[in-house]
C-alpha cells in the first residue's frame, strides 16, 4: 500500500471513529467535498476505491483528427490554403467540421503551421467597399486552360457572385453573360466595373448597358488592384474549385454551377466578417434599392460610348 492510499484510508478511518467531517478535514488539511469522495468511493469498492484515478477526459477533440484526416489537411495545406480555407474545403469536400484551432494544432504538429507567401506592399493602397449591393458589380475574363475562359461578376459589397464558361473572349459571349448577371443578380445593378479588354468595349455591349440603365465604369490600364474583388474570387476558384476538378470532365458547367451556389450561400468570407454573401444581402436587403429606384436616377445624357484606348478617351474628355 502507498502512502497516498494509507493516507486517505486514515482519514476514512478517523471519520468512521469521530463521525464529525470538519474535525477531520482539519487534521488531514483536505476539504469536505475531498473526503466525502473518498468516503463514498470507500464505501462502493473498499481500499480499491481509494487509489488515484484516471484524469483523461471524455471526449478530446484531438481524438477525431485520425491519420487519414490529418492526411486530408495536409494534401489541403500542399495546394497552399490557409487555415481558413482548409475548414471550408473540409466542409465542402469531405462533410468534415473542424475548428480552425483543431486544424491548427495538427499543422503544427506536421510543421507546417505558417504559410510562406510572399507579399507584395502597395504604398497608399486604400481598400473601399461600396454602400449597397448593386452599387458597383467588377465584372472579368479569366482564362482557366485552352479554350476555358471563365467570365465572372461579383458584387462589390456582399461577394455574391455569377459564373459562366466559355470556349472565347467574344463580344457575343459578354452579351450572353451579361443576360447571366441580369438574371441572377437579386438586386439592382446600377455600375458594371470592368478592366480594358475588346470583348466588353464593343459598342454593342455598351448600348446593352445604356438600355438596362447601368452605368459603365471601367478602369485605367495597369491597374487591375481597382478591380482587386473579382481579381480575388477568380483565385479563390482557381485554388478552392478548379484544383479539385478535372477540366475534361463532361458535367464540367454544372460543377461550376454548384460551385458557385456554394460560394455564395455557403462560403464564409473573412472580409464579411465570417458572413456568407447571402447572409450579407440579407442584411442590406432593408437599404438595396429596387430597380425602379435605379432607373428613376439614370440619365442617359451623362452617359455615351467609350472608347477602349484610355489615351483617346482622355483627349475625348479633354473636348468637353
Amino acid at each position: 500500500m502507498d502512502d497516498q492510499i494509507r493516507m486517505r484510508l486514515k482519514g476514512v478511518q478517523l471519520y468512521e471513529e469521530l463521525g464529525n467531517a470538519g474535525i477531520v478535514c482539519l487534521r488531514c488539511g483536505i476539504s469536505r467535498p475531498t473526503l466525502r469522495k473518498w468516503w463514498t468511493c470507500y464505501q462502493a469498492m473498499g481500499i480499491d476505491g481509494l487509489q488515484e484515478k484516471s484524469r483523461r477526459p471524455n471526449s478530446s477533440p484531438l481524438q477525431k483528427v485520425l491519420p487519414i484526416r490529418v492526411q486530408l489537411i495536409s494534401d489541403l495545406r500542399n495546394r497552399k490554403l490557409g487555415h481558413r480555407r482548409i475548414q471550408n474545403e473540409l466542409k465542402r469536400l469531405h462533410d468534415i467540421s473542424f475548428s480552425t484551432a483543431t486544424i491548427h494544432k495538427v499543422l503544427e504538429r506536421l510543421e507546417k503551421q505558417y504559410l510562406k507567401h510572399k507579399r507584395t506592399f502597395r504604398k497608399h493602397t486604400i481598400r473601399y467597399s461600396r454602400p449597397v449591393p448593386g452599387d458597383r458589380v467588377q465584372m472579368d475574363v479569366c482564362k482557366i486552360a485552352t479554350g476555358i475562359y471563365q467570365y465572372t461578376a461579383i458584387d462589390d459589397c456582399s461577394r455574391y457572385k455569377a459564373l459562366r464558361l466559355y470556349s472565347r473572349r467574344t463580344t457575343d459571349n459578354t452579351m450572353d453573360f451579361f443576360d447571366v448577371v441580369i438574371e441572377e443578380m437579386p438586386f439592382a445593378i446600377q455600375r458594371i466595373q470592368t478592366d480594358r479588354g475588346r470583348e466588353i468595349f464593343a459598342t454593342q455591349f455598351q448600348k446593352r448597358l445604356l438600355e438596362w440603365g447601368i452605368k459603365f465604369r471601367p478602369i485605367k490600364p495597369g491597374s487591375p488592384y481597382l478591380n482587386g474583388k473579382v481579381e480575388r474570387s477568380q483565385r479563390t476558384d482557381l485554388d478552392e474549385f478548379y484544383s479539385t476538378i478535372n477540366l475534361k470532365d463532361s458535367n464540367l458547367h454544372a460543377l461550376l454551377v454548384e460551385w458557385q451556389h456554394y460560394y455564395n450561400w455557403d462560403r464564409p468570407h473573412s472580409s464579411l466578417r465570417g458572413k456568407t454573401p447571402i447572409e450579407r444581402l440579407n442584411e442590406y436587403s432593408d437599404k438595396t434599392p429596387l430597380r425602379e429606384e435605379v432607373a428613376a436616377k439614370f440619365d442617359p445624357s451623362k452617359e455615351r460610348i467609350q472608347e477602349q484606348s484610355y489615351r483617346d478617351e482622355l483627349a475625348l474628355r479633354k473636348l468637353k
